[in-house]
């Protein structure tokens, strides 16, 4: 099998997809602007061949390299990156080669939010009333309806990116004045704590791997106001939560894909639909889907793909928390507090690349426990601020 691995050295810990389907015995076909020499020694153990580009925003590039590829080896058998800046690029690389997965006439729902908006409301789920805005008269329009504050973001969007929150109309003016040259959607502001429901399907669209998160705020607010975060996947996975899961997997038709699906828990009850992700959710997530269930989630992903089995045992013995603390924020106590207080609960803890820290914090600590309050124990202490009594 012939897999082509999109910018295999980002995020830091995909090398370990390239790793995994190397163990199982596929041609890792890596494609990147890295420098070879510049990719660490597990990456490029894995890689049968390694193609560098000069810039992979130049698809004639991708085009050639892929060429070349099957002029060598064959038949490409999969592309991907696993990674949401590259899904276009991907999806336009397997049609040109025919390569099994998402197609570019398919991305369409899972790329526009207001498309999406079409999919969740086909299959039965709220969403937030939402319009693509392009003027002033548009935006007023809309907000007549709904009312202050809206929420404005691309329409075609990765995370965070480019979100605001629009609480008046001197706001929605300097929005509008600054805005890029890309459509937008405006939707009115949801209260309510976010949870995920994440994990992967097989080729026949059967989910084989779930998991779950709740978030202690949300990505825009952790963005745009520079705060630190947390979340932690749970061992009991709501039930709600699953069952709104299920519906979103079924309706947008993943196969052989990872997900990851946002919702907002209201006050209510009510679980509003908020943006389908196909791909692996972001940060350490991956590694604490492993640390979660005692797994390794990537040779279970390499097995899948070469085998179309699941092999992994999901037992969901530990609740597992990302703690992401941020450079500038004076924290009541040290890294070095923190491992000395709790560290047999913590299992993983490094620097954050610096294009993800706005989102997940400049380092992350991961740590597990059978004992949810102890876990929540633990990430008050780690997030307790200096000025701040407790």
């Amino acid at each position: 099998m012939n897999f082509v691995f999109l910018s295999p050295y980002f995020p830091n810990n995909f090398y370990n997809f390239c790793v995994e389907l190397n163990n199982v015995g596929v041609n890792v076909l890596g494609i990147g602007d890295q420098p070879y020499e510049e990719l660490r020694t597990e990456l490029k153990d894995s890689l049968t061949e390694y193609y560098r580009v000069d810039q992979m925003e130049d698809y004639s590039q991708l085009l050639k390299a892929c060429g070349y590829f099957t002029h060598k080896y064959g038949k490409i058998d999969r592309i991907e990156s696993h990674n949401e800046h590259w899904l276009e690029t991907d999806a336009r690389l397997r049609t040109d080669f025919n390569v099994t997965g998402l197609k570019i006439d398919e991305i369409g729902p899972m790329k526009y939010k207001s498309k999406m908006k079409e999919v969740f409301n086909q299959a039965g789920l709220n969403t937030a009333r939402g319009k693509v805005v392009d003027n002033l008269a548009e935006a007023e329009s809309f907000i007549e309806e709904v009312g202050y504050p809206v929420v404005v973001k691309p329409d075609s969007g990765v995370g965070a990116a480019d979100t605001y929150k629009i609480q008046n109309h001197d706001q929605l003016l300097e929005f509008l004045e600054k805005k890029l040259a890309l459509a937008y959607i405006m939707e009115e502001y949801i209260e309510g704590k976010i949870h995920t429901f994440d994990g992967l399907t097989d080729e026949n669209g059967n989910i084989i791997f779930s998991s779950s998160m709740v978030y202690k705020g949300g990505i825009m607010e952790t963005v745009n106001e520079g705060l630190d975060m947390y979340y932690y996947i749970p061992r009991e996975l709501p039930e709600d939560i699953v069952a709104a899961g299920k519906k979103t997997a079924a309706a947008f038709e993943l196969k052989e894909r990872f997900f990851h699906f946002e919702y907002f828990k209201m006050d209510d009850g009510r679980i509003v639909a908020l943006e389908v992700n196909v791909r692996p959710p972001g940060g350490l997530t991956l590694d604490m889907f492993n640390y979660a269930n005692d797994i390794n989630i990537y040779k279970a992903y390499a097995e899948l793909v070469l085998h179309g089995e699941f092999g992994a045992e999901i037992s969901r013995k530990y609740n597992c928390f990302y703690v992401g603390r941020k450079n500038f924020i004076n924290y009541r106590h040290s890294l070095e507090d923190i491992i000395n207080k709790y560290g047999d609960y913590i299992v993983l803890h490094e620097s954050i690349s610096p294009i993800l820290a706005p989102a997940i914090g400049d380092y992350g600590i991961i740590l597990r426990t059978k004992d949810l309050a102890k876990g929540k124990e633990a990430v008050r202490f780690a997030m307790e601020k200096a000025q701040e009594e407790y």
